[in-house]
């Protein structure tokens, strides 16, 4: 089988060429034309065998200047855990102040990762 992606890790954004095949349900990749960078093979594989995302969202918050944080994930998780995940962060609610780069969250719903702002939040009333 062929499949065309276009590579998201670096600015080139290379047009990928990508062999494989599906056998007892498993892809294997046979072959990648089409980069201009040594990264884009092994993103291709990785987006064709097991795709993951870093999730951007926000965060409610209580007492805050602010009454939402913005956050993201730690790391990439799996394209098929982003509802779960989502459904955490719907959830959850923290208390002002929140630091840039403060965990918020670790594992949720058994993912591997933390969540953690991405920006400033002071608490009201706070100079």
């Amino acid at each position: 089988m062929r499949k065309t992606l276009i590579c998201v890790i670096c600015p080139n954004g290379c047009e990928l060429d990508v062999n494989y095949e599906i056998t007892d349900g498993k892809i294997s990749v046979k072959g990648i034309v089409g980069e201009l960078c040594k990264k884009g093979p092994k993103w291709a594989e990785m987006e064709l065998v097991s795709p993951m995302r870093t999730v951007c969202s926000s965060v409610l918050v209580e007492g805050g200047e602010l009454p939402l944080v913005s956050v993201r994930t730690q790391s990439p998780i799996p394209l098929g855990k982003i509802m779960d995940l989502m459904e955490e962060i719907k959830a959850l609610k923290v208390k002002a102040p929140v630091k840039i780069g403060q965990v918020l969250l670790e594992n949720p719903r058994g993912i591997k990762t933390k969540i953690i702002a991405t920006r400033e939040v002071r608490a009201l009333n706070s100079n």
